[in-house]
């Protein structure tokens, strides 16, 4: 046999795909991916029991005066105040979702389309400051309106960005100023 002859009978064809095993893998990934995601609804629902002796949320008053300052953004979540990872998801408070804020001389209501809606009382303000973090979002430094809260005996930090950014400064002068006007008022009587 000549040379070329033994080479060509040489070779062989390219080895076939073995689907059974591939087919394996890509349905043990997904079950994977499926566990971890059930576990981390688990957590997430294991959070919430943890925090329900959280009371309910107050609802917006039948009046609360003409409103001082309005802006519309997102609700970035709540969390243990000073603590800003300690995510707070009893009563709806850890979803994110757009939000209308209002703020009147009764306080600060919080409308959340697709979401549960709350209101704080003036008198239950404690500050506002700009920051630039919340449990699961960072921002530029000064980038977020996060409002102090209490509710119950807990201090509550809410996250807020505005779709203008610009409005923060006078939003966080606006609760702050509220704030001592109700201190003074209170320590008045």
């Amino acid at each position: 046999m000549t040379p070329v002859l033994l080479l060509a009978a040489e070779k062989e064809s390219a080895q076939v795909t073995d689907w059974a095993a591939r087919i394996g893998w890509v349905v043990g990934l997904a079950l994977f991916v499926a566990l971890v995601y059930w576990l981390m609804r688990e957590g997430w629902k294991w959070r919430g029991t943890l925090q329900g002796d959280l009371p309910e949320l107050p609802t917006t008053p039948d009046e609360t005066g003409p409103p001082h300052l309005t802006m519309s953004g997102r609700y970035h979540g709540s969390t243990t105040a000073g603590q800003w990872l300690d995510r707070i998801v009893a009563h709806g408070l850890g979803t994110r979702s757009r939000a209308e804020l209002t703020l009147t001389d009764a306080g600060l209501d919080v409308v959340r389309p697709g979401a549960s809606d709350f209101f704080v009382p003036a008198a239950q303000l404690r500050e506002a400051r700009l920051d630039k973090g919340i449990a699961g979002k960072v921002l530029t430094e000064g980038g977020l309106l996060v409002v102090t809260w209490e509710h119950g005996d807990r201090l509550i930090d809410s996250g807020f960005r505005s779709d203008h950014a610009a409005e923060h400064n006078e939003w966080v002068a606006a609760i702050n100023s509220m704030i001592e006007t109700n201190t003074r008022e209170g320590a008045e009587r």
